[in-house]
């Protein structure tokens, strides 16, 4: 298995090289060059398999050529030890908990997949490996997480001035050793565009191996797969189907960076029964705004109380195009996008919560709210609560006065307590300066 740019303009690369460098040379995305389909008979047996055996059929499908079985098998155990339930929160939605793993965020699966890879493929003999990672929200302690103390690796977690909350934030800044938590003045757009100049800039390339673990990074992405097709199998188990159904399951996204709608999409590319999905943007929503008009315009994010949504110009977006050769009429058929204020979000955690006593995270609420728009007479869902409601407890606590006593994940629960953190301007050469001093 071979993997090109989006911008076609570079040679194909291997899975070492497109892990390992992040980015390709012409600035553009790795994708795989074939998406495999897995066999129907996969699905007929789906419901009796664990999130672990499932997550191994699939990784074997796409990266089996190129990692030894049983190599493959270990990743993939070590990645899910923690459970991913699905729960049932109307009679016709279910909400997908990606938020049991070491930061409560479904950032845990990529970040901890993608640690393991790079392990894999890390050579003790050469340069040191320095992780990139621009982070809205979750990513940034999910990958320091991942990557806390593992020999030859130096983590450096760019994020933006504001926005974030202060638990997000504290799970990277308090750990040190091998992390590094970067503050940058502007928002998260401008943390991921200093990211990606960074990978093509041949004097910093000369100087450091350096590597993304944002969605960027192909196998980032990749592992999110996984739960898309777990989530299905206990839908199975639960409504006590026993074949699969291509058309009643619609599943809902919150979106940002669009890198978990684009997992989903390459599931349903590889045969995930699944009818369509629904794209669930804040304000911030240039995606939604594409579905509905064809025409993709960044623009400048503003901060909500679902920040890890606060994107502006989505990098996955390139990938999507890529993966429907750019016909809008066919990513329009798969697809539907809202968009929702802060005001609607908050109105569908109290709701739900008032209603059934579930606790939303804003993200969570957008999904739902958007899913619940969207299904017809007959139809089921699925929404992905992609962190847990403690990691925006003020919030939660505002809005549906739920007050959370969830361990943090960090080596203390003072979110006062932290390493010193530079900040720098968001550019490249701000940047270059401080990686440079700093390896």
């Amino acid at each position: 298995m071979q993997f090109y740019s989006t911008n076609g303009q570079c040679p194909p690369a291997s899975l070492e090289e497109a892990v390992m460098t992040g980015l390709a040379p012409d600035g553009g995305l790795y994708m795989p060059e074939r998406i495999p389909v897995i066999p129907r008979a996969f699905f007929n047996n789906i419901g009796e398999m664990s999130v672990c055996e499932i997550a191994y059929i699939v990784a074997t499908s796409v990266l089996g050529e190129i990692i030894d079985a049983a190599e493959l098998k270990q990743i993939v155990f070590d990645t899910f030890s923690f459970e991913i339930p699905l729960r049932k929160i109307d009679s016709d939605i279910y909400a997908l908990e990606l938020f049991h793993g070491p930061t409560l965020a479904f950032k845990d699966v990529g970040a901890r997949f993608l640690a393991r890879i790079i392990s894999h493929f890390s050579n003790p003999a050469d340069k040191e490996v320095n992780v990139l990672v621009a982070t809205s929200g979750d990513s940034g302690g999910a990958v320091a997480a991942g990557f806390h103390k593992v020999p030859g690796v130096k983590v450096f977690v760019l994020y933006p001035e504001r926005g974030l909350t202060a638990m997000q934030r504290h799970q990277f800044t308090s750990l040190g050793d091998n992390v590094y938590p970067i503050e940058v003045m502007g928002t998260f757009d401008d943390c991921q565009r200093v990211v990606k100049e960074a990978f093509v800039d041949p004097h910093l390339r000369e100087e450091m191996h350096i590597t993304s673990a944002n969605s960027i990074n192909v196998c980032r992405l990749l592992p999110q797969m996984f739960y898309y097709f777990y989530g299905y199998s206990q839908f199975l188990r639960n409504e006590s189907v026993d074949r699969p159904c291509t058309d009643k399951v619609v599943i809902s996204v919150p979106c940002g960076n669009l890198g978990n709608l684009t997992a989903g999409l390459l599931a349903m590319r590889m045969g995930l029964p699944v009818s369509r999905f629904v794209v669930a943007n804040n304000v911030n929503d240039p995606f939604a705004r594409y579905l509905s008009n064809g025409k993709f315009t960044p623009q400048t994010p503003v901060r909500t109380i679902a920040c890890a949504m606060d994107v502006g110009n989505p990098s996955n977006f390139s990938r999507i195009l890529d993966l429907y050769d750019g016909d809008y009429e066919r990513i329009h058929r798969d697809m539907t996008g809202y968009s929702f204020s802060d005001a609607e979000i908050a109105e569908s955690m109290k709701e739900v919560y008032d209603r059934n006593g579930y606790v939303m995270d804003p993200h969570g609420a957008t999904a739902y709210r958007a899913l619940r728009r969207n299904l017809s007479s007959g139809e089921k869902g699925i929404f992905l609560a992609t962190a847990h409601p403690s990691k925006f407890s003020k919030t939660v606590e505002s809005i549906t006065g739920v007050k959370f006593t969830t361990p943090m994940s960090a080596p203390t629960d003072d979110v006062s307590e932290h390493h010193p953190t530079p900040r720098i301007t968001p550019s490249l050469p701000a940047l270059k300066k401080f990686l440079l001093s700093a390896t």
